[in-house]
């Protein structure tokens, strides 16, 4: 079977609905079937089993893998198979870069949305607007675990400056991140709904603006509005 690691490197908790069995079987996944939350000495023994690997990794890449994590690019599974072909074994490197995916770290790395990057430590791509979200809530759900403060205001303020970045239709949108858990999906329901009324005040602001004929500070000081604020929502 052909390796899919690169394709869904990012993926916490939760997988897409499109996402082929293949690719869930790539050590990704918070836990697998045949093992539980309950059971913290065997996700010790696997950390410990690939910390070597890991810090082969951080010595060869420390821009990537050392104090600050950064989201990989597509295909860095295989790159690095083929850069160092006597230094990583494949079910090793699957395991190592499975474990250093999941970590806090990591996803918060892709949460903030930062780009991809390759081996030399450059940005080369985004990161999918479904990855971002899976790790948002993924980096929630495990602090809320912890917590006895209500992190939900938190998490709908992350949400909301996702999809706003996303650029998405609120369907395209959707259709990308798969069906959440219903109380994620209530708390998404009422972000979407936001920042759609946002983009139908902009969109009628700038037609505004457009058939005005006015200066940008004119048409702000007409309207009572700032003039930072009129060329934040014409942008």
């Amino acid at each position: 079977m052909t390796e899919t690691l690169q394709e869904q490197t990012d993926l916490p908790h939760q997988l897409p609905e499109d996402v082929p069995e293949s690719m869930a079987s790539e050590g990704i996944s918070e836990t697998s079937p045949a093992e539980s939350p309950a059971k913290p000495a065997k996700a010790k023994n696997r950390f410990a089993s690939v910390q070597p690997v890991l810090e082969k990794l951080f010595e060869l890449y420390p821009q990537l893998f050392g104090e600050r994590f950064l989201p990989l690019k597509l295909g860095i599974f295989q790159e690095l198979l083929a850069a160092h072909p006597e230094e990583f074994k494949r079910e090793s490197l699957k395991a190592a870069l499975g474990v250093h995916t999941r970590s806090t770290r990591y996803l918060q790395s892709v949460a903030a949305g930062q780009k991809r990057h390759d081996l030399q430590g450059k940005p080369v791509e985004d990161v999918a607007p479904e990855h971002v979200f899976l790790s948002i809530v993924e980096l929630f759900q495990r602090r809320q675990a912890r917590s006895s403060e209500d992190l939900r205001p938190k998490l709908r303020k992350q949400l909301l400056a996702a999809f706003e970045k996303s650029g998405l239709t609120r369907q395209d949108y959707l259709a990308r991140i798969g069906t959440p858990a219903e109380p994620i999906q209530v708390l998404l329901d009422e972000v979407l709904t936001e920042v759609e009324q946002q983009r139908a005040r902009r969109a009628a602001l700038k037609k505004a603006f457009e058939a005005s004929g006015q200066t940008v500070e004119a048409f702000a000081d007409a309207l009572g509005m700032g003039v930072g604020e009129v060329q934040a929502a014409l942008k």
